[in-house]
């Protein structure tokens, strides 16, 4: 629930569209060398890497994960290598991009690989460096030569020559589009902000106030600090401290995940990646279901909540009520705790978790504060507040079922991570489905939980309630199908993916569209069915590119556009595969050195940069077979209806040509 909503502040990314380049270059690379003998050094390689992005390991961990790859110019005679290139020490977690472990290096990243000199004459040592670096939302691929005099001096770069079949192959590369002077590209900015964050811990504020624990304790202390003093300005005062001390508690709660997060940044990203702290998470998010349920009650000890109590009597003035406040919130601590834990498990799953669970259990705490600080001030309006009851409970139950729901996404990051394959993505959607029905049954009154009273009537929130779980157990359903209805973009991002299914799939393409891989396949089908051209890049560990595929591309006249009305080529700018050495060639650079185009990532990546002067994705262009643009280009585009217009107007163009 609050997982997704959390996780989707990550999913923002300020991206400008000043002009129509847009050329992002997050990693600064810089070469030196290390003189350790009069024969051998240490060639050092550091990347610089903004923040928000980072590059991956050399070492093949079996996934899609990006590679860096260090590749050295071995002139004849000249120089060895010693060992293999060294990377710094990272041990591998759980990424959501790719969902699986891999091994990923933020801010700054040294290689070092050493060499022997067998020509004590040698100054210069060239090498290649080819990576992707990502952020939470794209992928770019980037590449960068080396030129590491080992006398430290500068070394200017020499002109390559290519030969005439790199030439020919990277004259291939240049579509030569047309129309560009005519159209500025589009970037859609989808934006989130810190409120956005507090707003969700102060709903969960909200519906702890709702709870046994809390509910009741409001007019009792309202009433304590209204009657207790002779002047009701001071009883006042004193309940808004009581407020401002509870918003102070819960916020407090969070500074220790600062420290640990300011002592190692990538700590509370493991943490919530860590295949055994998943399972914890979920064995305590059962426990607390069971909780509410009624089977027992989890609280803490009931002699911290007694001493504080007696402080709170004895000690009095402001130190008193910061005590009242420091024992409620004890207390209360079986029916907040779950809600609290839920935070605490939403927040450690993003970089800057700390900062995200500050946020969040201050909105709790605001939420938790404000009704005894506005009753005392209105005391009247104490008259309102429905009588204490069964009804109390029943909320409890519908946040066990609750809890059970969210404790299946810990299960199922596990299960991700070793790929057991017990929660594919429709027995996940098939266990809500149960779990929904079991709440709806509950709140019409076919089962019973061991403090639920007798049920006379139901009353209308309670069956307006069930009719809402209802259906949203009806929404579940076609999940469990493999049709395209199956894609729940209300949902998407938080059961498994779509890939971790139990049916085979029949295309590779997104939604099983039939789209082509291959430029030249893709274009030669366009002119044989005269239909116009969509060239879509993308890459497999682009987030939004995912989230275009399941929440745009998904609406029926999106999805019959494309399907019908158009050649769809998604060209993969993060693939690894080798070209066919045939295929492979040399690309000259416009600072005059050579870059070599090895895998079919390499090229539709350079494809992308010289034909369109961008290098993120997704980025989309719809283009006739002249290779003539009909409208500006797009970039990450959240709204379907713009998007359907956009394709609309293509094929408008093109069929007036």
């Amino acid at each position: 629930m609050l997982k997704q909503l959390y996780l989707a502040v990550l999913f923002c990314t300020a991206i400008s569209a000043l002009s129509f380049a847009q050329i992002l270059e997050p990693v600064k690379w810089k070469g030196s060398a290390n003189k350790i003998s009069d024969t051998e050094y240490e060639l050092v390689f550091t990347a610089t890497i903004d923040d928000g992005w980072a590059i991956y390991s050399q070492k093949d961990l079996g996934g899609f994960a990006p590679q860096t790859l260090f590749e050295f110019e071995k002139e004849a005679g000249k120089y060895e290598l010693i060992g293999e290139t060294s990377e710094p020490q990272v041990a591998p977690k759980f990424d959501e991009i790719f969902q699986e472990d891999v091994i990923k290096f933020k801010k700054q990243a040294v290689f070092r690989q050493r060499i022997r000199l067998l020509d004590e004459t040698l100054n210069i040592v060239k090498a290649y460096v080819e990576y992707q670096t990502c952020d939470d939302a794209k992928c770019i691929p980037g590449d960068f030569d080396f030129n590491i005099a080992l006398d430290g001096s500068k070394f200017a770069i020499e002109a390559v020559e290519l030969d005439e079949r790199s030439r020919a192959l990277s004259e291939a590369l240049n579509l030569n589009i047309k129309g560009k002077d005519k159209y500025e590209a589009t970037v859609n900015v989808e934006e989130k902000t810190s409120l956005g964050i507090f707003f969700l811990g102060f709903l969960g504020g909200l519906i702890a106030l709702l709870t046994p624990c809390v509910f009741p304790m409001i007019p009792l202390t309202v009433s304590f600090f209204t009657k207790s003093s002779g002047e009701n300005k001071k009883g006042v005062f004193n309940s808004i401290l009581y407020g401002v001390f509870i918003f102070l508690i819960y916020a407090l709660l969070s500074l220790p995940f600062h420290l640990i997060d300011s002592l190692d940044p990538e700590i509370l990203n493991n943490i919530s990646t860590n295949v055994t702290l998943n399972i914890i998470f979920f064995a305590v998010f059962i426990a607390f279901a069971f909780s509410f349920f009624g089977y027992y009650e989890l609280t803490l000890p009931s002699s911290w909540s007694n001493a504080l109590d007696s402080k709170a009597n004895k000690i009095g003035g402001f130190i008193g009520i910061f005590f009242m406040a420091l024992t409620l919130a004890i207390v209360s601590f079986s029916c907040t705790g779950p809600i609290l834990g839920t935070l605490l498990g939403s927040s450690l799953t993003a970089d800057g978790g700390a900062m995200q669970l500050t946020l969040g259990m201050s909105g709790f705490g605001l939420a938790l504060a404000l009704p005894f600080t506005l009753f005392a001030m209105f005391p009247k309006w104490l008259n309102t507040l429905p009588k204490s009851g069964g009804w109390l409970n029943t909320v409890k139950v519908v946040l066990g079922f609750i809890e059970l729901a969210l404790a299946l996404k810990f299960l199922s990051n596990a299960d991700l991570v070793e790929h057991w394959g017990l929660l594919k993505r429709e027995i996940f959607i098939g266990l809500w489905i149960i779990i929904g029905i079991g709440l709806v049954l509950y709140l019409f009154g076919k089962i019973k939980f061991p403090h639920d009273g007798p049920l006379n009537k139901l009353g209308g929130f309670r069956i307006t309630t069930a009719i809402l779980f209802l259906a949203f157990v009806i929404y579940l359903i076609p999940g469990l199908t493999n049709t395209k209805y199956a894609n729940l973009k209300l949902l998407s991002g938080f059961p498994p993916p779509l890939f971790y299914s139990i049916y085979d799939k029949d295309s590779e393409c997104p939604l099983n569209l039939n789209c082509y891989k291959d430029l030249d396949e893709g274009i030669a089908v366009a002119k044989a069915e005269n239909k116009p051209i969509m060239l879509d890049f993308t890459g497999w560990a682009c987030v939004n590119c995912r989230k275009m595929e399941e929440q745009v591309w998904s609406t029926s006249d999106v999805y019959d556009m494309l399907s019908e009305q158009y050649v769809v080529i998604s060209l993969y700018v993060d693939d690894n595969k080798d070209l066919p050495e045939s295929e492979q060639f040399q690309f000259l650079r416009p600072n005059g050195s050579a870059k070599t185009i090895k895998s079919i990532g390499n090229k539709w990546a350079t494809l992308q940069t010289i034909n369109f002067e961008n290098n993120s994705q997704p980025f989309y262009a719809l283009l006739n077979h002249d290779m003539e643009l009909l409208n500006a280009t797009k970039g990450y585009t959240p709204d379907e209806d713009e998007y359907y217009q956009w394709l609309l107007e293509g094929l408008g163009n093109f069929n007036k040509n």
